[in-house]
């Protein structure tokens, strides 16, 4: 799977330029997308190295949205 990091870097650098030029709400939101960005690409990785036989159980978002558990 190719490596998908570098729109990390883009959404900080977004974020950065946004709050020095006083777009404090679009700082906020870039940071949010910042934190579901990372969340998408490492399930996408765990996706990737998931067993080949099929049986990856189901993968669901955390309590709070952010993170995951495993269900077997």
């Amino acid at each position: 799977m190719p490596n998908n990091d570098w729109i990390l870097d883009v959404l900080s650098d977004l974020k950065t330029f946004a709050a020095a030029n006083g777009l404090s709400a679009l700082a906020e939101q870039l940071d949010d997308t910042r934190l579901i960005a990372a969340a998408e690409i490492a399930f996408k990785n765990e996706e990737a190295l998931a067993p080949a036989n099929g049986n990856k159980g189901r993968i669901e978002p955390g309590p709070r949205g952010i993170g995951q558990h495993q269900h077997a």
